[in-house]
């Protein structure tokens, strides 16, 4: 009896999992799903077309632009707007390091304050929240304006010239810490509760039970927070001009797109032929070069960034 009742225990337990049966759709919820697949599926065609279209006007001819115009296939393969933008390698290079480091630092300190912020302004036993809430949501709805805005960086401040004048100018959002205060509520009561009772602290609390519940809206507001960065090119030509060796990236892709514009213009009318000085292939390079790496830190955060976007515009 104990050999045979363990040679069926064995047997129980060599056996291969059972397959889940799959649910037969009718022919309503089917359509329904053909439906909206294929939406989906023109929708996602309709998005990516655009960046094929410029990642191919960036290896095309400028002459086979201005004579055909853009195509889906390169025309007449060239990579001078490519070699115009990398002619000097030390400059580019440069620039790409000061974009990185404000955008990941930009990133890591703006999520560390918004999300103590927006965690604060929820707490009910927080006197001041409505008070510090009203004076943030204002700043939505009125500035001062760049003029004001320019004296007080500039002059009271100091930091024309200084990367300071961009990084902290794009370090917070009254949009983001709002969407994060939304967020923060979904957060229960009883999980602070609780670690008052073990006797944590209100900083241990959020760091070891609140912040790792609110990982969606940190993935959406430093997505947010890097795509100001990484894209910032207007604040560097009001604060750093040619003051800094090496400017941000997007306003080093600006200034090369306007210094070949110049020259356009400057030979017009002689004997040089202007449909061979790149003009559009360059604007296509230069988006190609700016949007290629932040597109590769979409897919790690886009798990987080639906139910991040959806609970911050859903809560009230």
């Amino acid at each position: 009896m104990t050999t045979l009742h363990a040679s069926t225990k064995q047997s129980a337990r060599t056996e291969p999992p059972a397959k889940p049966r799959k649910l037969k759709l009718d022919s309503s919820e089917a359509l329904l799903r053909t439906v909206s697949y294929v939406a989906v599926s023109l929708f996602a065609l309709m998005c990516v077309l655009p960046f094929i279209l410029i990642v191919s006007a960036s290896f095309s001819e400028e002459s086979k632009i201005v004579e055909n115009g853009f195509s889906l296939v390169p025309q007449g393969f060239s990579t001078a707007a490519y070699e115009l933008i990398f002619s000097a390698p030390r400059q580019i290079i440069g620039s790409y390091v000061v974009t990185i480091v404000m955008t990941v630092s930009g990133v890591a300190i703006g999520l560390a304050i918004t999300s103590m912020t927006g965690y604060a302004l929820q707490r009910k036993d927080f006197p001041l929240r409505n008070y510090i809430s009203f004076f943030i949501y204002f700043t939505t709805l009125f500035s001062a304006g760049l003029a004001p805005t320019y004296l007080w960086i500039a002059r009271t401040l100091g930091l024309r010239g200084n990367y300071l004048a961009v990084f902290l100018q794009l370090l917070l959002s009254p949009w983001l810490i709002i969407l994060m205060k939304n967020f923060a509520r979904t957060v229960p009561y009883e999980v602070i509760e609780s670690g008052k009772i073990d006797g944590a602290g209100d900083f241990r609390i959020f760091a070891q039970l609140v912040l790792p519940m609110l990982k969606p809206a940190l993935a959406t507001i430093g997505l947010f927070t890097a795509l100001s960065y990484w894209n910032e090119w207007y604040l560097s030509s009001l604060y750093l001009g040619s003051t800094v060796e090496f400017p941000p990236l997007q306003y080093h892709l600006y200034n090369i797109i306007n210094t070949a514009n110049a020259l356009r213009n400057s030979v017009a009318g002689s004997n040089v032929t202007i449909t061979d000085l790149p003009s559009n292939t360059l604007k296509m390079a230069s988006a190609v070069v700016a949007t290629g790496p932040i597109i590769l830190v979409y897919p790690f955060v886009q798990k987080y960034f639906v139910s991040g976007i959806t609970v911050g515009a859903v809560k009230g």
